[in-house]
């Protein structure tokens, strides 16, 4: 009788001074638990006689029940405290400016939107977009180009050349998006109306050239395509991308081996307090270059140039994102300075249309 007294006093004042919910279970375990103090207690109560059985089996019967009422009166004091306490140290400053959402932090960035501009503006004229792998065969990137072997316009191209393969294949990183023409040229069959962007690389690196940059071709070939055709898509192309009601454009003879005859294009601006200002002036800047596809270019790629007739045209994307947000430097573009994005970068929601205007 003693020592279930004993037993009880020692149970419930380790209940009573637990100090969170793991040090109760702690007590309840070493208690009730399957090789617990009053569990031990029970177990033992087939060796007795059956007058001892009846009369101890009612104390330690009612010793479990006062023990695990304590356990749950306690548990329910600790989880009121533990709740009271997070209540204390958890209070919301409803005072506090809310926090800034990621819309407004993150930002695309400036060769993203123009990329997403020039797509914009070229489905609306009908064209579709084609790509091509960053590593090319010399025969994608100059053989079908009309580059003869050791023509001197290769020495133009400034070439990354890759180690010959085990087939003594030496390939390269793209030089400009042209092989993307050829590559549609010999799957798809006229009529063709593509635009080609993507990365292109030179060895070459200053101010206004970096190693690897953004360019974007356009092709068009037909029965019926022409110099006409090729200067309205031109035009039309200008005015929505520099957002000017009219643009004048100067077309100068220049040279290219897959085209014939070739253009350089200037678009007429004003330069006023280290702006540039489009669609009025009186001066000139080049922006691209353009011609009537080579009749070789066209036989090389399986299409008879008595029959089909193409235009192209190629644009540096890097080139016209610096001149119409501004941009002097190129390099900035691939420096990953957060500082600089945040101040030329995009709203992650400024989806460019025709509609609401591309750069609104």
């Amino acid at each position: 009788m003693s020592d279930l007294r004993r037993l009880e006093r020692e149970t419930l004042a380790a209940i009573e001074t637990a100090a969170d919910e793991p040090a109760l279970e702690a007590v309840r375990v070493a208690a009730l638990g399957k090789k617990g103090t009053i569990s031990a207690l029970l177990a033992n109560l087939g060796k007795m006689s059956p007058d001892e059985r009846k009369t101890q089996g009612a104390r330690i019967n009612a010793l479990k029940d006062k023990v695990s009422a304590a356990l749950a009166e306690r548990r329910g004091a600790l989880k009121t405290a533990a709740l009271e306490h997070r209540l204390a140290t958890e209070t919301i400053d409803v005072t506090l400016p809310a926090r800034t959402s990621p819309l407004d932090i993150g930002r695309v960035h400036p060769l993203s939107q123009v990329n997403d501009e020039i797509a914009a503006i070229f489905a609306d004229l009908g064209f579709a977009i084609a790509e091509g792998p960053d590593i090319e065969t010399d025969d994608y990137n100059f053989g079908k180009l009309n580059f003869p072997p050791e023509h001197p316009a290769r020495d133009m191209h400034d070439t990354f050349f890759l180690a010959p393969d085990a087939r003594g294949e030496r390939k390269l990183l793209r030089t400009h998006t042209s092989p993307v023409q050829v590559r549609t040229m010999l799957r798809q069959k006229p009529p063709i109306r593509v635009i080609c962007p993507g990365r292109a690389y030179r060895c070459d690196s200053d101010q206004t050239h970096t190693p690897m940059f953004h360019q974007v071709e356009g092709l068009v070939v037909d029965k019926q395509a022409n110099l006409g055709q090729l200067k309205w898509t031109l035009s039309e192309f200008c005015k929505a991308f520099f957002e000017v009601c009219d643009v004048a454009m100067r077309f100068r003879p220049s040279y290219f081996p897959f085209t014939e005859p070739s253009m350089e294009v200037d678009i007429q601006c004003s330069r006023r307090s280290g702006e540039i200002r489009f669609g009025a002036g009186e001066d000139w800047l080049e922006i691209l270059g353009c011609g009537m596809v080579h009749p070789n270019v066209l036989e090389n790629c399986g299409l008879d140039p008595e029959v089909y007739q193409g235009f192209a045209w190629g644009i540096g994307i890097d080139r016209i994102a610096m001149l119409k947000y501004g941009m002097p430097d190129l390099r900035a573009f691939f420096e990953a300075d957060i500082r600089w994005l945040r101040h030329y970068g995009f709203r992650p929601l400024d989806f460019p249309t025709l509609l609401a205007g591309l750069s609104s």
